[in-house]
């Protein structure tokens, strides 16, 4: 079983930085991809990927983040990071980390953590 633990939330200015953490544990191996959403207040069925790292190291932003956030990973200490610069105001949510391993026989099968909340005040 994988656990996911996500750390590094809080409550910022607009323009000020925060750099999340998403430590794994238990049994990990063929890395599908790592992957950083958020879910705004108010909009509870709505999940938001934000960035995505995959196995081979290749990443993606939604438009909104590009220029600004960082995804990375420490694979020896089962660690994803998420670095965000310049944030503002919409950048507000809970934040969730999500990792996508490849299983025996080609599927997939996805871990989330359990949350940690951005603030960002005007």
């Amino acid at each position: 079983q994988v656990q996911l633990v996500e750390s590094g939330g809080g409550l910022v200015q607009s323009g000020g930085s925060l750099r999340l953490s998403c430590t794994a544990s238990g049994r990990i191996s063929n890395i599908y991809n790592l992957g950083w959403f958020r879910q705004a207040p108010g909009k509870q069925r709505d999940r938001e990927l934000v960035a995505v790292i995959t196995g081979d190291g290749t990443t993606n932003y939604v438009d909104s983040v590009k220029g600004r956030f960082t995804i990375s990973r420490d694979n020896d200490k089962n660690i994803g990071y998420l670095q965000m610069n310049s944030l503002k105001p919409e950048d507000t949510a809970t934040y969730y980390c999500n990792l996508v391993l490849v299983i025996s026989g080609g599927g997939h099968v996805s871990y989330w953590g359990q949350g940690t909340q951005v603030t960002v005040s005007s």
